[in-house]
């Protein structure tokens, strides 16, 4: 199996040219709409026909791409639509949780953000709602985070069953914007535990406290946190608790709604 490398920017890596043919097949298939030759599939896409050949009959065998042995063509297949379907309910559902979200963001005048865990070791923002005040934290969405940073990363360091060594080590590759020490980490974690809600008070970014709470897939894993962000010294102890638990209970109805 041939690869490059790009070398260029932040988000550069290996690139595996199958997978690149195989989107582009699923691509052209997709904007086609009516089923065609591998041998044309290959001409039109300038793919090796033996690889090309190869990528439709992997295609089929996932369910994306449909084979008519009478006619010898491929067609998108049904496989494809239902993953399309899924991708959009899932946003048609981050959409409805923008409302509970805006209302929050109002009454508490913070930046409120839905993290989406992806993978063992990183989140990304899929969605972000400001205070209309004048004052205000922009977050662009698909920015992307290590687990266990922040004050979602405290949630998640409570509910991954990592050893304290484990954890211990993961920590010592962080590096964070404040002096921070992992016994106090790891108070903070098993106090979020607790509390069912984390706070990062300007550890992760300088001059800037969040606040972040769980939401749960229907197997009660955690599958997104929702954070508020806000300048750091602006609320007393009782104002962040307050916070806190405002979270958490919107936390507890964003179940029903990403669910």
């Amino acid at each position: 199996m041939s690869s490059s490398s790009t070398g260029k920017g932040a988000g550069a890596g290996v690139i595996v040219k199958p997978v690149v043919n195989a989107v582009r097949i699923l691509r052209y298939l997709a904007q086609k709409g009516s089923p065609e030759r591998a041998s044309d599939i290959a001409r039109h896409l300038s793919i090796n026909p033996s690889t090309c050949f190869n990528i439709l009959r992997t295609l089929v065998a996932e369910d994306v791409v449909d084979f008519n042995a009478l006619s010898k063509t491929y067609s998108a297949g049904l496989g494809l639509a239902r993953l399309v379907e899924q991708l959009v309910t899932q946003g048609q559902r981050v959409q409805m949780a923008q409302p509970l979200m805006h209302e929050l963001a109002a009454r508490h005048s913070v930046t409120v953000t839905l993290w989406r865990r992806m993978g063992e070791d990183r989140i990304v923002l899929v969605s972000s709602e400001s205070s209309p005040t004048d004052l205000r934290i922009d977050m662009p969405a698909g920015q992307r985070l290590p687990i266990l940073m922040g004050a979602s990363g405290r949630l998640f360091a409570s509910r991954m069953g990592l050893s304290e060594e484990a954890l211990r080590r993961a920590f010592e590759e962080m590096r964070w914007a404040r002096p921070l020490s992992f016994e106090t980490y790891l108070r903070e974690v098993n106090r979020a535990r607790r509390r069912g809600w984390a706070i990062d008070d300007g550890y992760f970014a300088a001059g800037v406290v969040a606040i972040a709470a769980p939401v749960c897939d229907p197997s009660a894993n955690m599958a997104y946190t929702i954070s508020a962000v806000s300048i750091r010294g602006q609320r007393d102890e009782a104002e962040i608790d307050a916070l806190g638990d405002a979270l958490r209970d919107l936390g507890h109805r964003l179940e029903s709604v990403l669910y």
